[in-house]
């Protein structure tokens, strides 16, 4: 590598556009390197050589694609292997460069905010040759001025959103009134969209580690060159490392694996890293507005799927709820256990040198009579030191807790059951609010007990709360089956209409009689159901009602189907008719289009049913009574915090499928709408739960321009997001990206809930988006559902079935139909399907035909006001930016190759055709989309992502080519005769780990899957 005479500068170049540049030159010719030695130079030449054979854009063209073809069909199994490896390392190198800089850049906006306010030493110096300045300067001008200046506004921050509401004149105690409303939950799932193995990920970590300190050794003034040098040759032996580690899942993931999986990220970055986003809005809100109250500390907690989740997943038993439950709560002591310890070491305060206060010494009294054998061990020892002792004895009841979670996890009978413990976190709460009380009457503080308090008031005893999650005819089979062995109905209750199944399930829910027996006697489906509900009874004796509260109803569709997981419910006393008081709250899930219309219709006739009212108020008393009852009169439910509350969950995913990008956001955008006027009509609070996936064809996207483009008014300070698959590693595994994530989603949720722009409500333009939405989703039902030749299209040209054979799941890729359909296909592997082929179908098909037939009415008006929509409106402007997105990253003539390459000879013809309407609906959304935009390429307005989509695009085109290759080589394997086989030499195991690499490696290039 080259040497450079070194110039001291102070300037912010860490989070310039050179930066990014010099890193990935770093890592090119580290990556190099490690292909050189484990492969040879010929690798590291034929590599090359693929990636010249691309336009400069990075896109595959039609003279180039022959030549690619030519050169990946002379190459033996074992090199198509390792160059596909080769291209899967240099995405998740890219990928790490990019998180690193992100990451800085979110630094580096509090470096900006604390510089404005007078600390002009936050910039830490940088050593650079006076050649990498001039080049510097150059970028500033090749990349425009307003780059730069937006890649240092604090868009998305505390400290910018605060002044805007002081400049907007926000009355203040609007403000504070959210601020005590916020309730934000972040739900952590485990779909299969984490291609990446656990393994990897540890790898990945080291080198970011690794990074770090190169950024430190060459900032550093009077670093020494051995210093850096070191550092890249610990960096290249941890890439052959991870180049000698075998990138696929060994087997297929347990759930328990999945949730060890999941927790890693509070384990590593969530735990600690969570106190730091309260800080950031207190002292933020302390800066404008002095006089109003912060948040309580858990006003943005998480939620988990994973253990819980049942839905389509037959691996997830009552057992292996039961095990997560105590498997989170294991982590979280442990993690109190250190911090317990810690404090012993902090807290020497003596008595001969500070007061204390006469109820800490109560409480050692207490402590002495129940615990003497700490008393015994460490009396002398502390004392004069009353804080170390007490913090002795709360140390040993954390313990003796721990090791009842643990016999409670292997299903023993704890043996020290009458051991002083704590049987909440609240009891442990209480203790450290005692000690923290008597330091700041004396005087005194303890960051560390702080940031210790904030985290049990976040995670308690739980860590996450579990919601449950099963299908809704699980439930009506399962009372059918009840039903037909007790003969209580003259027919079967799967053949009563939706008003007699509402009013036997009324009349029932009236009753405290018992419909279950004890013993059950039912199918295993049926017994599934119904152990499902007594491990939720189980769970919430156990840890409290906050373990797990919520059922999800996916495929929600009636009344009736709420009401069956009441009836349910209560037969496990989860709910209580006579005094209407339950422990669980009922989520219906509206997931296609036709449930998401038919939601405002099912949530008004529930809202009208008296016994479902009283539940959400907190029992019959509570709605006979002028006022609440208090917490000492009102027994345990879930009003209890949340009077009133009504959650709700829209899927993003399957109405995509269902209907197409622009239907599905349309109609999810209405169902807000209707559902808060109809909540607000019968004076309940509307929570609405976004069931959003990873890519944007199942909802995702940048976080913050999705909520502002919600209806203000179905957030009013309250909102709950999915999290998934490689979502979670790409916000959570580094703490500023993570602590910025959060962030951004919480400033977006009162923006929104305070500065509603009203352009939802203006109904002309809601009859437009109307009219798009119907047009967008005729044609694309036109293609997906009634294109006779579509479905056999999709399975031959896309890696589907491949895909299906990855282990990154415990959940089975298609519905248990048995069908090879695309209702029983899941909605993750059809928009990872469509990703693996450049298609990128799901997130645009439909969207040109509908804003072309509108503007043939009147082109040159009708455009101008979709220009103005796409200026004025967060909800039109968040669709068209993101099908801008993902047209960016579409390759027509790369999907070309693979309708060409893998069509069977005969399909050939009718395929063509398939692609011919979907090459045709690609130009002419891309056309209109830069007409709306005003762009002349896609993502012209962000510089930086349109130049992280060229990066990758270029190395990506090769390795599409090699999975062509060798998804044609395997089919070839699976479908010849025993004899005569031109490929016969490579077994299909062989084929099969080739193709499935390369999966790994385009996901890693398109930075998701599903």
């Amino acid at each position: 590598m080259k040497t450079m005479k070194a110039e001291h500068i102070d300037f912010p170049v860490l989070h310039s556009e050179l930066f990014l540049r010099h890193r990935l030159q770093v890592v090119e010719e580290l990556w190099e390197s490690v292909l050189r030695q484990e492969c040879g130079q010929e690798m590291v030449d034929l590599l090359s050589q693929l990636r010249d054979l691309c336009s400069p854009e990075g896109q595959a063209t039609n003279d180039q694609a022959a030549s690619a073809v030519e050169l990946i069909e002379q190459l033996n199994i074992n090199e198509a292997i390792r160059a596909a490896r080769a291209f899967a390392l240099y995405f998740q190198l890219i990928n790490i460069i990019e998180q690193e800089y992100e990451q800085k850049q979110q630094l580096h906006r509090y470096a900006d905010s604390e510089a404005d306010q007078g600390d002009q030493s936050i910039f830490p110096s940088i050593i650079y040759s006076t050649n990498q300045r001039e080049e510097e300067l150059s970028v500033t001008k090749e990349i425009g001025s307003d780059v730069m200046t937006s890649e240092i506004q604090q868009k998305g921050t505390f400290a910018a959103l605060f002044p805007l509401l002081f400049k907007l004149n926000v009355p203040p105690q609007q403000i504070q009134r959210l601020i005590f409303q916020l309730d934000i939950r972040l739900v952590f799932t485990a779909h299969p969209t984490e291609i990446v193995r656990h393994t990897i990920r540890d790898k990945q970590r080291q080198v970011v580690h690794l990074l770090q300190k190169l950024d430190e050794a060459q900032s550093r003034a009077g670093s020494y060159p051995w210093e850096t040098l070191e550092i890249k040759e610990r960096l290249l032996e941890e890439i052959r490392l991870w180049w000698r580690t075998d990138e696929l899942h060994q087997f297929k993931p347990t759930v328990l694996d999945e949730v060890d999986y999941a927790l890693h990220y509070f384990q590593e970055v969530l735990f600690d890293g969570i106190t730091q986003l309260y800080k950031r809005f207190k002292y933020s809100l302390g800066e404008t507005f002095p006089w109003l109250q912060p948040p309580t500390t858990n006003f943005c907690s998480f939620g988990s799927w994973v253990g819980s989740d049942r839905d389509g997943n037959p691996s997830v038993t009552p057992e292996v709820t039961w095990k997560t439950a105590c498997y989170q709560r294991k982590m979280v002591l442990e993690r109190y256990i250190k911090s317990v310890k810690e404090l012993v070491t902090l807290l020497s305060v003596s008595m001969h040198w500070s007061d204390v206060l006469p109820d800490l010494l109560e409480s050692l009294e207490l402590d002495q009579s129940q615990l003497s054998d700490v008393y015994d061990d460490l009396a002398l020892r502390f004392r004069q030191e009353p804080y170390r002792l007490k913090l002795s004895y709360i140390l040993k009841r954390l313990e003796n807790t721990r090791d009842r979670n643990l016999a409670l996890y292997n299903r023993e009978t704890p043996q020290n059951e009458d051991a002083p413990m704590y049987r909440s976190g609240s009891e442990f709460l209480t203790e450290l609010l005692l000690i923290q009380r008597n330091l700041t009457e004396t005087g005194l503080s303890c960051r560390e007990l702080e940031n210790l308090i904030c985290q049990v008031e976040i995670f308690d005893f739980n860590l996450t709360q579990l919601d449950i999650r099963q299908e809704s005819s699980r439930h009506a089979d399962a009372l059918n089956e009840i039903l037909e062995y007790l003969q209580l109905l003259p027919q079967s209750y799967n053949d009563l209409s939706e008003e007699q199944r509402i009013a036997w399930l009324t009349s029932e829910l009236q009753t405290r009689r018992p419909l279950i027996p004890a013993e059950l006697p039912f199918s295993e489906k049926t017994n599934d159901v119904i152990e499902t509900f007594r491990i939720l009874r189980s769970l919430q004796q156990e840890f409290g009602i906050n373990i797990c509260q919520t059922y999800i109803i996916s495929m929600c569709r009636e009344v009736s189907d709420v009401l069956e997981v009441l009836l349910l419910a209560k037969e496990s006393s989860l709910f209580d008719p006579v005094v209407a008081v339950g422990t669980i709250r009922v989520v219906p899930l509206f997931e296609t289009v036709e449930d998401l219309q038919r939601s405002r219709n099912v949530m008004r006739e529930l809202f009208e049913l008296p016994l479902y009212r009283a539940l959400l108020a907190g029992g019959y008393a509570a709605i006979n009574t002028s006022t609440s009852l208090s917490e000492e009169q009102a027994p345990p439910s879930i009003s209890t915090l949340n009077p009133n509350l009504q959650e709700v969950m829209l899927g993003y995913s399957d109405s995509n499928k269902d209907s197409g990008f622009l239907s599905s956001n349309w109609e999810i955008h209405k169902a807000q709408k209707s559902l808060q006027k109809i909540a607000e009509s019968y004076g309940v609070n509307l929570r609405i739960f976004h069931g959003r996936g990873g890519s944007v064809g199942r909802g995702g996207g940048p976080a913050h321009e999705a909520i502002l483009a919600q209806p203000g008014h179905s957030i009013s300070g309250r909102i709950k997001i999915t999290e998934q698959g490689e979502v979670l590693a790409s916000k959570y595994s580094l703490l500023d990206l993570a602590l910025y994530h959060l962030e951004t989603i919480t400033t977006a949720v009162i923006q929104a809930s305070l500065l509603g722009t009203g352009f939802d409500d203006i109904e002309p333009w809601n009859e437009i988006m109307e009219e798009l939405s119907v047009r967008s989703r005729q044609h694309y039902r036109n293609l997906i559902y009634e294109q006779p030749d579509f479905i056999d299209f999709f399975h031959q040209v896309t890696p589907i079935e491949e895909i299906s054979q990855l282990q990154i799941s415990s959940r089975p890729a298609r519905r248990p139909s048995g069908k090879k359909d695309l209702s029983s296909l899941r909605a993750i592997p059809w928009v990872f399907s469509w990703t693996q082929t450049r298609f990128l179908l799901p997130s645009w098909y439909g969207i040109g035909t509908a804003l072309q037939e509108f503007l043939d009415a009147e082109p040159e008006q009708h455009l101008k006001l979709l220009r103005y929509f796409y200026l004025k409106w967060p909800f039109f402007k968040m669709v068209i930016s993101k099908a801008e997105m993902t047209l960016a990253k579409v390759d027509m003539e790369m999907a070309r190759h693979y309708v060409d390459e893998l069509s069977n000879p005969e399909d050939k013809p009718r395929f063509e055709k398939v692609f011919e309407q979907i090459s045709s609906e690609f130009f002419l959304t891309r056309d209109l989309v830069l007409k709306i935009t005003g762009h002349q390429k896609l993502l012209d307005g962000d510089p930086v992502l349109q130049r992280s989509v060229q990066l990758r695009n270029g190395t990506i085109v090769p390795l599409g080519f090699i999975q062509v290759s060798l998804l044609k080589r395997l089919r070839q394997s699976k479908n010849a005769p025993t004899t005569g086989v031109i490929h016969s030499r490579y077994s299909k195991g062989e084929l099969l780990r080739g193709a499935l690499l390369t999966i790994n490696g385009i996901a890693a290039g398109m930075r998701n899957t599903g």
